[in-house]
């Protein structure tokens, strides 16, 4: 089937972006990974021997940036419903984590350790179609934010993607009422155009 000319230009596009290109040099997982360093150089995040836990994981860009400054003496763990090829450092629990036997999982995996930071990268499958797609993303993060309020310790951190539109606002002042201060981050990596945003909950209240 031929291609379309939008999906060209996202090859073209994709293939000419220097994060590409510099996460292949690197020996890292995707373009993604940019992100969260970006992030992480300005807030100062991760930590060596923290616990972690990323939703959404594969294919794995996130945690293995995470794996690598937590060490050895912190710990990583992610979930997704899609496969993950190992990394070291890193507890991969495959699955809907809204599911109760899958949540188990994780929180097994997570141990006693409290939790310091839940971090977010979802994103559903896009058609182009906007109606859709803003609904379907709002949602994968209202369930993030659930996730976290269950797991983080207080004073924890929050970091996730969210697509700017219908239902961006409200989620926004939900996220305030779970957190101190809550910061919006777009970085460089970030396409220009992608509406994608990260929401960095400092602080959470556990109340």
């Amino acid at each position: 089937m031929a291609r379309s000319k939008s999906s060209g230009r996202w090859l073209k596009e994709h293939f000419d972006d220097q994060y590409v290109k510099r996460s292949k040099d690197d020996g890292y997982r995707s373009r993604a990974c940019y992100k969260l360093m970006e992030v992480n150089d300005k807030d100062h995040l991760l930590k060596a021997g923290m616990t972690v836990v990323d939703l959404g994981a594969a294919p794995g860009g996130w945690s293995q940036v995470a794996a690598e400054i937590v060490g050895d003496s912190g710990r990583v763990v992610a979930s997704d419903i899609l496969e993950m090829a190992p990394l070291g450092g890193v507890t991969f629990v495959q699955g809907d984590f809204t599911e109760d036997s899958v949540f188990e999982e994780i929180l097994s995996a997570i141990g006693d350790e409290p939790v310091d930071l839940v971090i977010s990268d979802m994103a559903p499958n896009m058609s182009g179609n906007a109606s859709s797609d803003q609904p379907a993303a709002m949602y994968l993060v209202e369930l993030a934010l659930d996730m976290a309020r269950q797991i983080l310790k207080p004073n924890g951190h929050f970091l996730v993607k969210v697509f700017q539109g219908e239902g961006f606002d409200s989620y926004l002042a939900d996220m305030r009422s779970s957190f101190q201060s809550v910061v919006t981050r777009k970085p460089d990596s970030s396409r220009a155009r992608s509406r994608e945003v990260y929401l960095l909950g400092k602080g959470f209240k556990d109340v």
